[in-house]
């Protein structure tokens, strides 16, 4: 087993695997009860946070077990957990602005894609260790989709909608997802610098694997926090849900009404035959 220069004791990243785990679990319970107690509209979206987390959990059970038991870095494994929660993370932006406002149908394939792109240029790196050209292609590559992300959530279509909306709650949540984005995923690819392109560098996959961890710990539930806050504060919503209960309150007193006015004819017509 290598040294690292971050976890020298195997057992913090050991740790380090089990608590995303388990920490996955339980955001997934949490955004699964807690989609029923917010408005409709955002109901997908949370249902979407769920299944992030959800997904993330049951791929953190397998990579567990493959670094524990045979001390190599689940490098497949967490490429597939990427290749799907990932796009859904991205397509969130999407979701949130649905929600709020009119959204052309292009920028869900233009997130979605570009998500994509960044994806494929990571694995192609990380899959070709040892070939330096290969390891820099592919962190170019995945750079690339990475700044096209943040090219429409900062300055594209993405943000156009967000400030169009008009909705408080949604653009807090836009906002706080693109500084995620920015921040947040920041770490991955300095994980990758690290490790792979710095010559002669003290880092192993221990410390690789340790980054990635808690990068995914952070960006995931964080992700989804963010998205059930806005929901909870949307007094827009607020309102909706408080007008529809009202709504079908009054249209509940008006059929009692209607009822038992009914029934009155019916034994007025009685009395008199």
């Amino acid at each position: 087993m290598e040294d690292y220069m971050f976890s020298s004791d195997i057992n913090v990243v050991d740790f380090s695997f089990w608590i995303v785990t388990a920490s996955m679990a339980a955001a997934t319970l949490f955004f699964i009860l807690e989609r029923f107690e917010v408005n409709p509209k955002w109901r997908t979206s949370l249902t979407v946070a769920a299944l992030i987390t959800g997904i993330a959990f049951w791929h953190y059970l397998r990579m567990s077990s493959v670094w524990i038991e045979d001390g190599t870095s689940p490098t497949v494994y967490r490429y597939i957990d990427w290749f799907i929660t990932v796009p859904l993370q991205i397509v969130e932006f999407y979701l949130i602005l649905v929600a709020v406002t009119v959204v052309k149908a292009r920028l869900f394939w233009q997130l979605l894609v570009a998500s994509l792109v960044m994806l494929i240029g990571g694995f192609y790196g990380e899959a070709n260790i040892g070939s330096d050209s290969k390891e820099i292609i592919g962190f170019v590559v995945g750079m690339a989709g990475w700044a096209y992300i943040m090219y429409l959530i900062f300055f594209g279509d993405a943000k156009q909608a967000n400030d169009s909306s008009g909705n408080p709650a949604g653009q807090l949540a836009f906002k706080a997802l693109r500084y995620i984005v920015t921040i947040g995923w920041a770490i991955y690819p300095i994980g990758y610098l690290l490790v792979y392109i710095i010559g002669d560098s003290p880092f192993g996959e221990g410390d690789l694997n340790l980054i990635y961890n808690l990068a995914d710990l952070v960006n995931k539930i964080a992700f989804g926090l963010v998205i059930w806050y806005a929901a909870t504060t949307d007094k827009g919503a607020v309102v909706s849900a408080a007008a529809s209960v009202a709504k079908k309150a009054v249209s509940s007193t008006k059929k009692r009404s209607t009822a038992r006015k009914s029934s009155a004819r019916r034994t007025t017509s009685r009395r008199r035959s």
